[in-house]
Order: C-alpha cells, then structure tokens, then sequence
C-alpha cells in the first residue's frame, strides 16, 4: 500500500508540474503524457497513448527529432554516478508560429535515458521547458530599453539646447542691462575724462609759461653780460606766472588726472569682465568681495543718486565659481534694490561665511515687494515695474545662475520697509554637487 501511495503522490506531483513530461518505448508509442503537454498540444492523454509520437505530430521535425531519441536508446550500462552518463541535454525551437512579435516557440527539451534493473534503456522521458512567455518578456524589455536610450539621446539633445538657449537669455539680459546703464556709465566716464581734458588744458598754459621761463634763462647764459639787466626781467616773468604756484599744481593736477584715467580704466575693465562671452567661461577661484566692488563700480551712477551704499564685508574666502556670472547676479540685485527707493535711502551690501557657504545679502529701504508677487518674482517676463523699466529677466536669471552654482537665493520684503535678497553659495563646487548628486 504504501508503494501504491508513493506511485500515486509521485503521478500527482507529474501531472501538475508546469513543465511538459512525457516518455515513449522503443517503437516511439507514448508510454506517459503529462496535463502540461496535454494543454500545450492540444491533444488529450487518451487520444496519444499507446499511439506513434510522430503520427500523433506530423509537424515535429522527425528526422532530427527521431534520431536525438535513438542516441538515447544507444546508451549502454547506463549509471546515474558516473558524470559521462548524466541526462543527455539539448535545445531547439519548434517552429510553430505565434503572434507578440516571436517567430517561433521557444522551448528546452532535457532528455532523459530510463533503464530498468538490468541497466537497459526501456524508455526516453522528454521533459519540455517552454520559455516563450519569458522571451516575450525579454523582447519587450529590450525593446523598452532601446526606447529609453532613445529618450535618453533626446533629453540630452534638448539638455544642449536648453543650455544654449539659457546662456543667449543670460547674454541678452547683460546687454540689457548694459544698455539700461549706458547712459549712467557715460555719465561716469565723462566726469574723469572732463576733469582730465580740463587739467591738460591747464597743464599746456603752464608748459608754454615754463618753455618762456626756460627762454628767459637761455639768453642769460648766452649773453653773460647781459645778466643783471634779465634777471630782474625774470624774476618779473617768474612772479608774472605764479612760478610757486605752478610748480606745486602741476603735481596735484599730474595725480588727478592719473586717478581719473585709473577711474575710467576701471570702468572700462569693469565692463569689459561683465560682457565677457560665458561659453569661454571655466569655474575659478575668486574673491566676492572684489566681484561685489567690481559691479558697484559698473552701477554706481543708477544707485549714487537714489541712495546710499553701506559695505559691511565680512572676512570670506575664495570660492569656486563663474565670477562674470555672478556679477550679473549682483548687478540685478544692485538695480532692483535702487529702483525700488523711491527717494532716497539706503543700500546694503554685506558678506559673510557659514559651514562652509558663504552669503552675500543686498538690502534696500524701498518699497517691498507686495505679498501677491513674493511667489512670481523669479519667473521668466514677470515683474512689476513700468513698461521700459525692466525686461522680467533678471531675477529669473539670476535664480537659473545661482542654481547652477548649487546655491539658493532668498528673499525676505516687507511692503513699503525694504527687502532683502541673500545668495548663498558653496566654497567648494564640485564637493558639493556630488554630495547633491
């Protein structure tokens, strides 16, 4: 009984496993015939037992198919210990065809020698993996990863095409920002330049008083005797153009003019750092503080008449950066702070480091920016001011320039008080964009 219920179990087990088992005797009759290969074939157990396998299915590669059967019959004192005896194992396809984008049914056949106790081989059990199911599966993960490559080329192409695009916005905000300070840093140029042009004016009168001077004591010493009579006519000549008074002005306008062709070197340097291409741009080291005085010196005539400017730069050090683009930061900062104040007031500009960011903070006493406004202030056209009085521009590209240090930018405004906008910024670039990475 207990063998009986062992044979039972084990022809339960075989009639329910998901894979195709089924065996035939020398004669190719089918001796077993498993539910899976009933379901897979079609054909019920009863129509295929006791019958020829080939007749059964005359689609089945006979030739081929036949002889892999007989080499297994071949095989003589079959032992399932010795390694050279194991399973004999191959694969092929069945060519029946199926829609979902396979040609052919896929399948692996493992077959298996059965021998009774005197080790002759009675039966060949041919056990049936079908994967097709999971060739669909790999097909269409295939296919999905080629369009996710092919997505991924796309996003690049427009990754480039929107740094493109981003750095000609950037470009025509700084020209137009240029173009609003062009008058005021005329303005600025024409001030040295007109007490420079004036200095020379008078330094050609006084040049042309000492060339008489220098006359004057030229004909003493080509006429010795002469010589009491000039000197009384030089020292007239000497008093006639103030010889004391010139020599200690032609020092003072030598180092005003001077400082006014540094000051208008600056302005031009200045200017020449702001407009400077940004695709020729790589990450440097530098010094805020100095980029900070570099755009002040760039927008000091749109601030000087509407405010005050108060530094209270902190001891900060180096960081990693695109200076020329964060002087634009700065600038647009600078000009909405000065166009806020409707009067007079005052600007703060003011630097510190903390946990390794440094912040740079620009205040005003202006109007504030209303409640309403706080969450729009940093998209692209938006703003409140006249028509002509801004492009909307600045503080959305400013915002795209700051995130792409790995830095924030903060507002804080309270209506008709003032605002308050603070950068904050990484020393270190690289470290931090794989930290955020």
């Amino acid at each position: 009984m207990i063998a009986a219920g062992k044979e039972h179990l084990l022809d339960f087990v075989v009639d329910r496993l998901e894979v195709g088992i089924f065996a035939v005797d020398t004669g190719m009759r089918v001796v077993l015939w498993n539910r899976f290969m009933s379901m897979y074939s079609g054909k019920s157990t009863d129509e295929v037992m006791g019958h020829n396998l080939f007749e059964c299915f005359p689609e089945l590669p006979r030739t081929w198919l036949e002889k892999k059967i007989r080499n297994v019959f071949l095989l003589k004192n079959y032992a399932f210990t010795s390694w050279e005896q194991r399973p004999y194992l191959f694969r092929f396809h069945h060519n029946r065809p199926i829609t979902g984008g396979v040609d052919a049914m896929q399948q692996s056949c493992i077959f298996l020698p059965v021998a009774n106790s005197g080790g002759q081989i009675e039966h060949v059990c041919v056990n049936v993996f079908d994967y097709t199911d999971t060739a669909l599966f790999q097909k269409k993960l295939v296919n999905a990863i080629d369009a996710l490559e092919h997505e991924k080329d796309e996003q690049r192409r427009l990754i480039a095409k929107l740094e493109e695009a981003q750095n000609q916005l950037l470009q025509s905000e700084k020209l137009a920002s240029i173009g609003q300070l062009a008058a005021g840093v005329a303005h600025e140029i024409n001030n040295p330049i007109g007490f420079v042009n004036s200095n020379l004016g008078t330094l050609k009168r006084y040049v042309e008083n000492l060339l008489r001077l220098i006359d004057a004591y030229g004909m003493t010493e080509a006429d010795p005797e002469k010589g009491p009579g000039l000197a009384q006519a030089i020292a007239d000549l000497k008093k006639d153009i103030e010889f004391d008074f010139v020599r200690d002005d032609i020092a003072d306008l030598l180092r005003e003019s001077q400082d006014g062709l540094d000051r208008v070197k600056k302005i031009v340097q200045d200017l020449k750092d702001f407009s400077r291409v940004d695709s020729t741009q790589t990450w440097q080291m530098a010094d805020i503080n100095q980029c900070l005085n570099s755009t002040l010196n760039v927008a000091f005539n749109e601030m000087k008449h509407k405010a005050d400017v108060v530094k209270e730069y902190g001891d900060i050090p180096e960081i990693e950066c695109l200076p020329f683009q964060l002087n634009q930061v700065f600038l647009n900062l600078m000009v909405n702070a000065a166009q806020a104040i409707k009067e007079r007031g005052t600007i703060r500009l003011a630097t510190g480091v903390e946990e390794g960011w440094i912040w740079i903070e620009v205040s005003d006493t202006g109007s504030g920016i209303a409640p309403e406004h706080m969450n729009r202030i940093f998209e692209p056209f938006f703003t409140t001011k006249q028509v002509g009085k801004g492009t909307g521009l600045g503080l959305s590209v400013s915002y795209n320039i700051v995130s792409k240090h790995n830095g924030r930018i903060e507002v804080e405004s309270i209506l008709d008080k003032g605002t308050t906008f603070r950068v904050c910024l990484p020393i270190h670039h690289e470290a931090t964009a794989e930290a955020q990475g």
